[in-house]
C-alpha cells in the first residue's frame, strides 16, 4: 500500500520498457542478466593489426531498444535507483568469466574515464560503480582482482553519435595514468570497464594510456555492446580459453 502510494505522488516506470509502477521490471533486468559473450569483433578500434587479434571484451547484450533506454536514462536522465541493479549484473557478468582470466598476480580493475563536466553532471563516474561491482565478482569468481580509478581524462566531447574516426580523434591524447597512480598500475594485469562498447575507441585510448604507465590490459567487460557491420559476436562457450 505505502509503494501505491508513494507512486501516486512520484510516478515510476520502468527505465527500459516504461512499464508502470516498477523501476525496472524483471523483463528488463533479464536482458542483461543472461550469460556473458564476446564482442569484440564489433570495435574496429580494438584490433592493432599485428596479427594477435583485439582485446578480448566480454558484454551482457546488445545496445539497442530497452537496453539502450535504460542505460540513457541512467547516465543522462537522473535515474541513479538503476545503479545497483546494473552493478549487480556486472558483478555477475564478472563471476562468469573469472575462470578465463589471468590468475596469480591480482587484476585492477579500472573504469573508463569521464570527463569533469560528465562527472558533475551526473554526480560522478557512474562506470566507476560498475567496475567496483567487477571486481567483487571476479574475487567471488576466485580471481584476486581490486578496483583502481587510475586513469584521467581532461576533456573533450561526448562521444555520442560519432563515429569510429570521430571517437579517436575526440579521445587522442586526453587520457593518462596520472602521477603517483602509474606505481599502482606498473606491472599490473587490467580489466578496462565501461558501460556500452562502440568502436572501441574509449577502450584503446585508456588500454595505450595503461600501457604507457607500465600496465597490461588483459580484457574488457561492458554492461553492452552497439551491433556493427563486423563479424557476428563469438558464441558464449569461447569464455573458457584464458588470457594471461
Amino acid at each position: 500500500m505505502l509503494r501505491d502510494l508513494v507512486g501516486l505522488v512520484l510516478p515510476v516506470e520502468c527505465a527500459g520498457c516504461g512499464r508502470d509502477d516498477v523501476a525496472w521490471c524483471v523483463r528488463c533486468a533479464a536482458l542483461v542478466g543472461g550469460v556473458p559473450w564476446r564482442c569484440e569483433n564489433r570495435a574496429p578500434r580494438l584490433d592493432r593489426l599485428d596479427g594477435r587479434g583485439p582485446l578480448p571484451v566480454w558484454t551482457l547484450a546488445d545496445c539497442t531498444g530497452d537496453v539502450r533506454r535504460a542505460i540513457i536514462a541512467w547516465k543522462d536522465r537522473g535515474r541513479a535507483d538503476l545503479t545497483a541493479p546494473l552493478a549487480r549484473a556486472m558483478a555477475d557478468q564478472a563471476q562468469r568469466v573469472a575462470p578465463a582470466l589471468t590468475r596469480g598476480v591480482p587484476l585492477l580493475v579500472v573504469p573508463a574515464p569521464s570527463t569533469a563536466a560528465s562527472r558533475r553532471r551526473r554526480g560522478g563516474n557512474l562506470v566507476d560503480a560498475l567496475a567496483a561491482a567487477v571486481a567483487s565478482g571476479l574475487v567471488a569468481g576466485g580471481v584476486p582482482a581490486e578496483f583502481a580509478a587510475v586513469l584521467h581524462r581532461a576533456r573533450g566531447g561526448d562521444q555520442v553519435g560519432l563515429g569510429a574516426r570521430e571517437r579517436a580523434a575526440n579521445l587522442a591524447g586526453q587520457v593518462w595514468v596520472r602521477g603517483r597512480r602509474r606505481e599502482t598500475v606498473a606491472g599490473r594485469p587490467v580489466v578496462l570497464v565501461d558501460d556500452v562498447l562502440t568502436t572501441g575507441a574509449t577502450f584503446a585510448v585508456s588500454r595505450r594510456a595503461v600501457e604507457q604507465a607500465g600496465g597490461r590490459v588483459v580484457a574488457g567487460l561492458t554492461l553492452a555492446s552497439t551491433p556493427g557491420p563486423a563479424r557476428p559476436p563469438a558464441l558464449p562457450g569461447t569464455a573458457v580459453r584464458t588470457f594471461g
